[in-house]
C-alpha cells in the first residue's frame, strides 16, 4: 500500500500540535497519537480510511481543522462524534 506523502504527515502533525486536545487516529485495532510523526510515518496509508477521535477543552476546532487538512491531501477520515 502506498505510504501518505511525507508533507501530508508533517502538515498533520503539526496541525495537531496547535490543539490542546487529545487527537487519535484509529485503524482497526491501533491507535495513533497524531501528533507524533513517527507514529504517521509508519501507520498512515493513503489507501486507507481512519477514524478521528479528539477529546479535550478545544475538541470542535481541532475536529474542523483535522478534517480539513486530511481532505486537502485527499486521505480518507471519519471524525468520530462522542
Amino acid at each position: 500500500m502506498p505510504s501518505a506523502n511525507n508533507a501530508a504527515i508533517v502538515e498533520i502533525s503539526q496541525t495537531a500540535n496547535k490543539f490542546r486536545s487529545s487527537i487519535v487516529l484509529q485503524y482497526d485495532n491501533k491507535y495513533i497519537d497524531v501528533k507524533s510523526i513517527l507514529g504517521l510515518f509508519t501507520t498512515l496509508l493513503s489507501s486507507s480510511t481512519y477514524d478521528l477521535h479528539v477529546h479535550g477543552p478545544d475538541a470542535q476546532e481541532a475536529k474542523i481543522a483535522m478534517a480539513e487538512v486530511f481532505a486537502k491531501h485527499e486521505l480518507g477520515v471519519n471524525v468520530v462524534e462522542d
